[in-house]
């Protein structure tokens, strides 16, 4: 299905847009709106997401939908880094001190107490050169070398701000009574 939506809109097709918009929208919105505090402005990024996705489709060689995906998803992620950067209302915070180990608590494990909505919006409160790093490292599955080029900081730096992004999770998450221990 997910082939032919890509074929139709490689000829420009605007129903095989919607249609590949209706199917990814929803998760790409909430992919920005990890990066993108503001949900008006995280509406802005998708959409100028998915412009780059429709201008760009005509290179995409469709292999799987789950290349289909993480190209997409690279393209989100590229775009709210992008508004992040020419906004320039971020609060980065970086400190190039090397990382060090952040320890965890061992308190009894509450998993199934945790909702990833009150979780997503700790990750959100984060200042937004922690929650970039975090998202980027623990959600998305970046080294820290990619990491380091797509933000222009050092590898150490994005460990630093992982590390401290962490930390700060940590704290956040046993303020709001969430426990969990380290496995």
């Amino acid at each position: 299905m997910l082939q032919e939506i890509v074929r139709q809109c490689q000829r420009e097709n605007p129903f095989a847009q919607r249609r590949l918009y209706d199917h990814f929208a929803n998760r790409l919105y909430r992919l920005c709106r990890r990066y993108v505090r503001n949900p008006l402005e995280t509406e802005e990024v998708l959409m100028n997401a998915f412009l780059k996705i429709f201008r760009s489709v005509g290179g995409f060689e469709y292999r799987s939908d789950d290349e289909l995906e993480v190209w997409m998803k690279r393209i989100a992620v590229n775009e709210s880094l992008m508004h992040l950067r020419r906004t320039k209302n971020t609060e980065w915070v970086w400190d190039d001190t090397p990382a060090e180990e952040v320890p965890y608590s061992t308190g009894s494990s509450a998993e199934a107490d945790l909702h990833a909505e009150g979780i997503h919006e700790l990750i959100l409160s984060l200042p937004d050169g922690y929650r970039t790093v975090f998202c980027l490292y623990a959600l998305e599955g970046y080294s820290h070398k990619e990491i380091g080029t797509l933000l222009n900081i050092s590898e150490n730096t994005s460990k630093s701000q992982l590390s401290k992004a962490r930390a700060a999770l940590q704290a956040l998450l046993t303020k709001n009574g969430y426990s969990y221990e380290r496995r």
